[in-house]
């Protein structure tokens, strides 16, 4: 397992790359780090090189001041680019799922599926809203994971935090729906409190070439909620033949 940095235009990403194989890149969501993916990654990196993103302002760049969601997409296109890679599979979760339509948007050539779990890219609502759902998303996620979201959001602190939050309810993918038709697999948690199955469904809809699967006992952190459906979901999806992927979509 390595980790590397990638400093652009002010900003530092940060990567842990593991195994061998087709490229699989992982991005964290809001007040996350690269270990929300700790019970993904084995499965992942069995046949697959997975690069593991720590966005400016959280994990180990949590000293940078975060960035928005468009800024944190191009800095993670322009070290797809600095790799040259290529046939990308791309996995986002919450923000991070945001971020990752962005990002597909900017490098349609090195992305070529999409698995977006609860992502926040359709998301409307105040943000005091957001806050008041956080109790009832936190009590519906497995409870031994309650540390390492806690320890996360302290360590970002609650300027990064606020910074992410107001930009992702600000922001609309609404702009860069239409020109994806790359194979999306869309993962969400029946009992997700923050980011609701609606929005999954509102997305399914709006993207030409996207599948919706629901995992019913699931919240918001659904790949750490239903590791094992979540990982044998990902991995049928992205081994799949590219032509085969775009006729289940």
């Amino acid at each position: 397992m390595a980790t590397t940095s990638f400093p652009h235009d002010g900003a530092t990403l940060h990567i842990t790359s593991t195994g061998s194989g087709p490229p699989v890149v992982l991005v964290h969501g809001l007040s996350g780090s690269g270990q929300w993916w700790r019970h993904n990654l084995a499965a992942l990196s069995a046949h697959h090189r997975v690069h593991v993103l720590e966005l400016a302002g959280f994990g180990l760049a949590r000293r940078q001041r975060a960035l928005g969601v468009r800024a944190a997409a191009r800095l993670i296109a322009a070290w797809m680019e600095s790799q040259d890679l290529r046939e990308v599979a791309l996995v986002g979760h919450s923000m991070g799922g945001h971020i990752s339509l962005h990002v597909a948007a900017l490098a349609p050539g090195r992305v070529t599926r999409l698995v977006l779990a609860s992502a926040s890219g359709m998301l409307r609502q105040p943000l005091h809203r957001s806050m008041l759902a956080l109790p009832r998303a936190l009590v519906t996620g497995r409870k031994r994971f309650l540390p390492q979201i806690l320890g996360d959001a302290l360590r970002a602190g609650p300027r990064n935090l606020l910074i992410s939050s107001r930009d992702l309810l600000r922001d609309s993918v609404q702009d860069v729906l239409p020109e994806l038709h790359v194979p999306t697999l869309l993962i969400w948690g029946a009992r997700d409190a923050l980011v609701p199955l609606e929005v999954g469904r509102l997305l399914a809809r709006s993207m030409p070439g996207a599948h919706l699967e629901v995992i019913p006992r699931a919240g918001h952190v659904v790949m750490v909620d239903a590791a094992v459906t979540f990982n044998d979901l990902v991995l049928e999806f992205i081994d799949r033949p590219i032509s085969q992927a775009r006729d289940s979509a």
